[in-house]
């Protein structure tokens, strides 16, 4: 029997959890602090404003012991009313989640699908807004990136479209994934409400998700009859106690890990952290054109304007993609995303796909491994592909590099 290679450490290249900086474990690995008065008191004031740096905003952050489902509830629960019609723009799995959430609640989602290989339609969302002459839609919800199709919708020009027509519907956007990665600007987007988690461009381990929120989004929430006292985010906002910030005991080591993603985060500059997300997606999309030369990889997204810097949805020949993905962890130490929502689970077809994450703490280095993985496995298991993946990669790199 052949000695795997896997030995070492392994890298978990899944689009989220992402990888979780040393530092950030280091900040983490402490005595539990005391939860009423103190250093931690102090910690938890300080990142409110910096997680609004990271928003680009200048209005409003509640944070939630949840991942994404349960700020997707938040979000819906401090802004709409049972019988509420919501405008649900899906692009993939994850559109449809929070349409399902919304409909959990007692709100009517109208789902406009654009399915699995495309962006938003703005056309087809303008329709639906002008049709809807006496505004009974209050909500549209969109997710910037979504993590299964890897598509990346142009928010900003869904904030236009709905100011341009006066429709007083509010704009919701998941930045689940894209957070950290993909450039994104709230305020300038007029995007009211926004919702993330700290598990991906934010660097944490999961168990914290927060939801940003602006003034208009926050006179909402005076009809909203959905929200529970866990849910509501008037109190968390602006807190008579330091409990109620978390409607009970604090997160305490998550916030420390939290504090240390930050200061990493700001120290390297939001322009910065965008720009490297860009140019090592680019480095991937390099290997990915000339392996597809040869053999049956190909996008998920065709266009590059339309797809993320954190996470690249592929499909192959069925079952290359788990053939591919368990060769990889088992004998060379690293973690592909699954396929995820492209075909039933239980299904030949679902063998066909697979997810590269390349959002949070990634450098040129560790892309580099992945793609030099990932075409060493193509030979081992003799999928055909075209040659020259790793090459190309590498000189892009260097390219942006040069000075």
């Amino acid at each position: 029997m052949t000695p795997k290679l896997s030995q070492g450490r392994h890298y978990l290249a899944i689009p989220g959890p992402s990888v979780i900086p040393d530092a950030v474990l280091q900040a983490m690995h402490r005595p539990a602090p005391n939860i009423y008065k103190g250093e931690l008191v102090d910690l938890v004031e300080g990142l409110f404003p910096d997680l609004c740096k990271v928003g680009r905003t200048s209005h409003h952050v509640a944070i939630y012991i949840a991942n994404g489902h349960g700020v997707w509830e938040a979000a819906l629960a401090n802004t709409l009313a049972r019988g509420d019609k919501v405008l649900v723009l899906a692009t993939g799995t994850f559109g449809h989640g929070w349409g399902d959430v919304a409909e959990g609640l007692g709100a009517r989602p109208q789902v406009l699908d654009f399915g699995n290989r495309s962006d938003i339609d703005m056309s087809r969302v303008g329709e639906a807004l002008k049709a809807d002459v006496n505004h009974e839609i209050r909500a549209v919800l969109a997710v910037h990136v979504d993590t299964a199709t890897s598509a990346r919708n142009d928010i900003a020009a869904l904030g236009r479209l709905i100011a341009d027509l006066g429709h007083p519907a509010l704009l919701m956007v998941d930045c689940i994934a894209s957070l950290g990665c993909d450039r994104f600007e709230m305020d300038d987007w007029g995007v009211d409400v926004m919702v993330t988690g700290c598990q991906k461009g934010l660097m944490t381990p999961p168990g914290m998700g927060f939801v940003y929120f602006n003034d208009k989004a926050a006179a909402a929430r005076d009809r909203a009859n959905c929200v529970t006292p866990y849910w509501d985010w008037k109190r968390r906002v602006d807190p008579h106690v330091f409990y109620e910030y978390f409607f009970g005991t604090a997160p305490t080591h998550h916030l420390y890990g939290l504090r240390q993603a930050l200061d990493m985060i700001l120290t390297e500059g939001m322009q910065n952290v965008w720009h490297r997300h860009e140019v090592l997606a680019n480095a991937i999309w390099r290997a990915i054109d000339i392996w597809s030369e040869g053999g049956s990889m190909e996008f998920n997204m065709a266009d590059p304007a339309k797809r993320s810097h954190a996470v690249t949805s592929l499909r192959m020949t069925a079952p290359f993609a788990t053939q591919l993905r368990e060769w990889a962890e088992d004998q060379a130490g690293l973690t592909l995303g699954i396929g995820l929502g492209l075909a039933p689970s239980n299904s030949p077809q679902s063998h066909g796909f697979f997810r590269i994450g390349h959002m949070g703490h990634v450098n040129a280095q560790m892309i580099m491994s992945v793609i030099g993985t990932i075409d060493t496995g193509l030979k081992a298991l003799n999928i055909p592909h075209g040659s020259g993946a790793t090459e190309a990669a590498a000189q892009y790199i260097a390219d942006q590099q040069s000075v």
